[in-house]
């Protein structure tokens, strides 16, 4: 099983070539492409004219230090409301998926929309997304890149709580996929957010199954904030994840997004930190197989 992690910390602190260097050494197979500049930073270079030559320039930096490029991560969020905005980020979305399908990734992770509270709303945004999965399908035809669906979750003010959202039950998130009804959209499980949903993570993984769960997003936290840290360090039971992945045949790759574990370092040891985050993600990825 091929194990990554994301590039979001080491690429703003390092730049992203230097961050591709740093995975390879610290012995990760992959990276997952953290695109999340591509909403808000003009100046970052996957927004510009040259982003191909510059996602190209990538994949030669990690084919020549014998890393791959497994997955990536579309920006977020996916929607505002406000149609003018929302037609600009659907570019910037596509733009994304082609700029992954260069840097060789097989999927890449879009938000669903969910703008809207769903608690009153999860009708309107059922129909929303089925829309907007669909729409994008041609573009990973185009481009010979799955889009990877990812289980949300949303914070209630009055509430001052985490509460549901788009796919954070595994019979919706089937649902979804399934009423999408196109193989080059899949499932991304994201393991810290089935936790702030009191999910049960090992049913998730059986519900969904190898065919539509084929990317995730493995991380640690408190179960009441979205910490995204390294695993065992706070209360996810990583032991029903590991047992359920094996029970289905999981085919998929494992893929760490535990980059707060990381910013809390000093630079100088960033190296460190990542050398303890690949030991325990490889750790973790052999007891699923």
């Amino acid at each position: 099983m091929l194990l990554s992690t994301q590039t979001d910390f080491l690429g703003r602190a390092y730049g992203e070539a230097q961050a591709i260097r740093m995975l390879a050494q610290a012995g990760f197979d992959a990276y997952d492409m953290s695109l999340f500049a591509m909403f808000g930073n003009p100046a970052y270079p996957m927004n510009g004219p040259g982003f191909r030559e510059y996602a190209q320039s990538l994949r030669a930096e990690a084919e020549s230090r014998g890393i791959a490029c497994n997955q990536a991560h579309a920006p977020f969020a996916s929607s505002t409301g406000d149609p003018e905005e929302d037609e600009r980020r659907f570019g910037a979305i596509v733009q994304a998926i082609e700029a992954a399908s260069i840097l060789g990734a097989k999927a890449i992770v879009v938000h669903p929309k969910h703008h809207l509270p769903y608690i009153t709303h999860a009708e309107e945004l059922w129909e929303m997304n089925i829309a907007f999965y669909r729409r994008l399908v041609p573009y990973c035809e185009q481009f010979g890149i799955k889009v990877a669906c990812e289980n949300m979750w949303q914070y209630r003010e009055g509430a001052g709580r985490i509460v549901d959202s788009v796919c954070s039950r595994p019979g919706e998130f089937c649902g979804y996929l399934d009423a999408v009804g196109s193989p080059w959209v899949v499932a991304c499980l994201d393991v810290g957010h089935t936790a702030l949903t009191d999910e049960d993570v090992g049913g998730f993984v059986r519900k969904l199954g190898p065919r539509r769960l084929q990317a995730l997003h493995v991380h640690d936290n408190d179960l009441l904030e979205d910490s995204h840290t390294l695993p065992f360090t706070c209360k996810i039971d990583f032991s029903a994840l590991a047992t359920a992945l094996k029970e289905i045949g999981y085919q998929g790759d494992f893929t760490l997004e535990a980059d707060h574990f990381l910013e809390k370092f000093p630079l100088p040891l960033v190296p460190d930190a990542l050398a303890l985050l690949y030991k325990t993600g490889r750790w973790l990825a052999d007891r699923c197989v």
